[in-house]
């Protein structure tokens, strides 16, 4: 079984429950287990939460620029991506590894989060345009009664 999609969402703190509820919908219509989802769930709204905080400014007409979620269900995998078009990351080598960040912290445990909750965490920028991209794989496990499983 292979399901992919992608979002072209506004740089807006709406944005990220809509791309938290489309994976959950996606992943328990698909049969993944429920914490599996969960983890993966929180790992895409602190993505999407830092590609909102800091994706970029405000265009020339004043809108907020945008930032694309695309998640891929493939066999035993899952994949997400979220890129921006923001100033991106400091250049290579640069860049500190997230850093754990204390519970009660409001700001600076996205990254950390998502180190934690995925199996594989990919962080750096888009080539030549600028921006950045976060991107996370987990092995999924299903539920017994999963209606579309991994072939």
């Amino acid at each position: 079984m292979s399901i992919w999609w992608s979002l072209h969402l506004r740089r807006d703190a709406a944005s990220v429950p809509l791309a938290r509820r489309l994976l959950l919908g996606t992943m328990e219509t698909a049969g993944v287990d429920p914490e599996i989802s969960y983890d993966l769930s929180v790992a895409l709204s602190e993505a999407c939460a830092n590609a909102v905080e800091h994706g970029g400014g405000a265009t020339r007409d004043h809108t907020s620029e945008a930032f694309r979620v695309t998640a891929y269900l493939d066999g035993e995998k899952c994949r997400i991506e979220v890129a921006d078009a923001g100033p991106g990351f400091p250049a290579a080598g640069t860049r500190p590894r997230p850093q754990p960040v204390p519970a009660e912290a409001e700001h600076g445990r996205g990254l950390s989060l998502i180190e934690q909750l995925a199996d594989h965490v990919h962080i750096g920028n888009k080539p030549g345009r600028g921006g950045a991209v976060v991107s996370f794989d987990k092995i999924l496990k299903w539920r017994e009664d999963a209606p579309l499983t991994a072939v």
